[in-house]
């Protein structure tokens, strides 16, 4: 078991390019309920279903939020041209509130479900 839990970011740098980064939450051990990271300052929890051909051209995000994929698979392109497939069950950290934003796309025919946490 690692002690960390691994979130993909997306960010904009100071041009407005946006990118992907590895970000690492450090976990201590809580013993017999398992590892937990430090608690994080949030706003408010969303749930989210999008339709089957769900194609999102280039958008900033609302706020600096978690995104929780629940199920479905999407692929997320960066400005830069980037382009990474994410599963059910991966959190992404998204920061591009400005900038050039990112793509999000279904890459199955179906209702995917999401849940988002903002953070102040």
């Amino acid at each position: 078991m690692t002690d960390y839990f691994a979130v993909t970011r997306i960010y904009a740098d100071e041009n407005g390019e946006t990118h992907f980064a590895a970000l690492n939450i450090p976990l201590k051990n809580g013993g017999e309920i398992g590892f937990l990271s430090e608690a994080q300052q949030a706003g408010k929890v969303i749930f989210r279903k999008v339709v089957e051909q769900y194609d999102y051209d280039f958008h900033n995000a609302p706020a600096r939020q978690y995104i929780a994929l629940l199920d479905g698979e999407i692929e997320i392109e960066t400005s830069d041209g980037e382009k990474r497939i994410f599963r059910p069950g991966e959190v992404l950290l998204v920061e591009d509130v400005a900038g050039k934003g990112h793509k999000t796309r279904n890459l199955r025919p179906e209702v995917r479900s999401s849940m988002f946490i903002t953070l102040d």
